[in-house]
């Protein structure tokens, strides 16, 4: 198996070396693995791609390669640049340093590099690891993700439909925040929504007067609606959550039939 890798935490970041060991273990010893990560951090950035600027491609050893963009600029390097004559068989992103479950997974450019791989037709999934006060301080804060993630990733992909529509399915998936031997299994959940959690703004007086912006997040410890994903990893377990990039609201589009 020919797999790409990709984050939104940059080449350098510890999740990214988590993510490479779950490849590797999937694609066997015949296999490979090819990485394509931004050159720095990109959390935040969604499905950004730099439609309106070029940017710079570094290689870094064999298979491994940098941009200066987006996680989706990452993808659609690797798959028309980097990789156009051998693609690969499957996407991975991540793992994430912290969780993309609930309204986490708007924002998210872990989630963005797996739906873009979804839309060029190759099978994806965006992995995060959840963080929190049984997990933050470990010597390893990706374990669970680390000893886990290539047993789920299996599951999934074997549990995958065999077909699918003009919106190619890719899977979220969240790892709790809790040592490995506490993870309790994985769960096949609904995106959920944290109640009262959202982002924020703040403004800040630098010294020399010039006023700056930051961007604030909310509690993460807040569970979601039951058999939701956020309330399943704060219960110890791996989320799993299909998803497909077609936005629209079906349980609207009938209401709003009475306009035409």
């Amino acid at each position: 198996m020919r797999i790409l890798i990709t984050n939104d935490d940059g080449i350098t970041a510890p999740g990214l070396q988590t993510l490479t060991q779950i490849a590797e273990t999937l694609a066997g010893p015949d296999g490979e693995v090819w990485t394509v990560a931004p050159a720095f951090e990109q959390s935040g950035v969604g499905h950004c791609i730099s439609y309106t600027r070029p940017f710079m491609l570094n290689q870094h050893g064999p298979r491994r390669f940098s941009v200066d963009g987006s996680p989706a600029d990452c993808v659609l390097t690797a798959l028309h640049v980097v990789m156009a004559d051998t693609p690969p068989d499957l996407v991975l992103s991540g793992v994430n340093r912290g969780n993309n479950s609930a309204e986490n997974t708007l924002y998210s450019g872990t989630i963005g590099a797996a739906m873009e791989a979804a839309l060029q037709g190759i099978p994806a999934l965006a992995l995060s690891q959840y963080y929190g006060p049984r997990n933050r301080d470990l010597a390893d804060p990706f374990e669970a993700a680390a000893a886990h993630g290539a047993d789920a990733v299996q599951k999934i992909l074997a549990s995958a439909p065999d077909t699918d529509g003009p919106y190619r399915l890719f899977y979220n998936v969240n790892f709790p925040p809790v040592p490995a031997a506490e993870v309790k299994g994985l769960r096949a959940v609904h995106q959920g929504r944290r109640a009262g959690v959202n982002f924020a703004a703040a403004a800040q007086e630098a010294p020399n007067r010039r006023r700056y912006i930051w961007i604030m997040g909310g509690d993460q410890q807040v569970e979601t609606a039951p058999d939701t994903d956020a309330a399943v990893n704060l219960q110890d377990y791996v989320s799993v959550t299909p998803m497909r990039a077609d936005l629209t609201a079906q349980d609207a589009l009938e209401a709003l039939k009475a306009i035409e």
